[in-house]
């Protein structure tokens, strides 16, 4: 029979499909991604952004590290099922923190985000006494006890709270990269960190379509709330072709093959890496449901500079993040993609546009993007004999 640490790990015969837990707990990611598009729009300069990619990365790093939770340990167990739950609970306050984050609910982002880590590192580190993987454990509720300081301290100090929170991200995003270090221990080796690909691959698309379904619904809400005139109409369709290209930019070819590269690859790099490229991309569909909102909202509004270079620079983010995704997996640029971000550089040029033009061209640009890419998959399956 196996032991009590050997029933919590997950076996090689449990399900690599997403439980319903699973699930359950993006839920409160919908709540946090609508919260952070409202909360660049209240602001859109450097420092709003700036705040609004801190936010965003401490609600992602909630997330990621609870996959790998439920991927490294049985997702059948009870115990396991209760850290999720409250895992959900944690990522659902940090969402309601966000709006005023960094004013007068500072600690309880803070709050929530710590606790959701130590409440996790403390129950694994006593739960796996005796077994030799509660040294990983240990390592990382180390690491996150340190970043829990400067977390907190930004917590109730809000003139540093940004440059103390940016420290602790730094703290936090590091630590599994270079194996969470540890005095006395050394760090996680590879084997520790192997994570299951098919279960990661299924995750990561299943956040994507959490996060493209966000972008949906800030364009049907925004248009439900014009006055369906055409202009708010050929907004919206536009945004709703450009979150379809980029569903399918996403998917094809590396989306694809993701799960057996993070399989047969180093989980050092590859497990960690893509965690970090998910975070761009997903920072990038935030900032473009921004734009959808200022697009259809004042589709023929001339001369907003800031409207149009955030309509331009959501879909680049994504595409930078997309591209280095493909690298990381089959390690080479997809020239369609490199050249789409030059020309959507280039478009800055447009901004005394209207906006609905500036969507226009957007839109257009990752149509050509999807084409060439599925001319380009054609060709290789028809050279290889597929």
């Amino acid at each position: 029979m196996a032991s009590r640490p050997e029933r919590l790990l997950r076996g090689g015969d449990s399900p690599l499909s997403a439980t319903f837990l699973e699930l359950f707990f993006d839920l409160a990611f919908v709540l946090a991604l609508s919260q952070l598009a409202a909360h660049l729009l209240h602001d859109l300069s450097l420092a709003g952004a700036l705040n609004t990619a801190v936010l965003l990365t401490g609600v992602w790093w909630i997330w990621v590290t609870t996959t790998w939770f439920a991927d490294w340990y049985d997702p059948e167990s009870p115990a396991v099922r209760w850290l999720l739950v409250g895992a959900a609970l944690g990522s659902l306050l940090a969402g309601v923190a966000i709006p005023q984050a960094l004013d007068g609910r500072g600690l309880l982002f803070a709050g929530a985000y710590v606790s959701v880590h130590l409440a996790r590192g403390v129950f694994t580190v006593l739960a796996l006494r005796g077994h030799p993987r509660q040294s990983r454990a240990l390592r990382i509720l180390c690491w996150f006890s340190v970043s829990a300081v400067p977390w907190v301290a930004g917590g109730f100090l809000p003139e540093w709270r940004v440059p103390l929170w940016l420290l602790a991200l730094a703290i936090d995003l590091t630590g599994p990269r270079l194996g969470w270090p540890t005095p006395l221990m050394g760090r996680t080796g590879p084997q520790e960190l192997h994570l299951a690909g098919e279960h990661f691959a299924e995750r990561y698309q299943q956040i994507m379509i959490i996060a493209l379904g966000e972008l949906v619904l800030v364009a049907g809400l925004s248009y439900a709330e014009s006055d369906l005139a055409l202009p708010q109409t050929a907004a919206f369709l536009l945004v709703f072709a450009i979150a379809v290209l980029i569903g399918l930019l996403y998917v094809t070819p590396a989306g694809q093959r993701l799960g057996p590269a993070i399989e047969h690859g180093d989980p050092s790099r590859l497990g960690v890496v893509t965690g970090y490229l998910h975070l761009v991309m997903i920072a990038g569909l935030v900032v473009t449901a921004v734009g959808a909102e200022l697009s259809i909202a004042h589709p023929l509004r001339t001369g907003d500079t800031t409207g149009a270079l955030v309509i331009l620079s959501g879909p680049a983010l994504f595409l930078i993040g997309r591209i280095l995704f493909s690298a990381a997996i089959h390690r080479r640029l997809s020239w369609p993609r490199v050249a789409a971000l030059f020309v959507l550089g280039g478009a800055a040029a447009l901004v005394r546009l209207p906006l609905l033009a500036v969507s226009a061209v957007v839109t257009l640009v990752a149509l050509v993007v999807v084409i060439l890419d599925h001319a380009g998959i054609r060709s290789y399956r028809h050279r290889s004999g597929a």
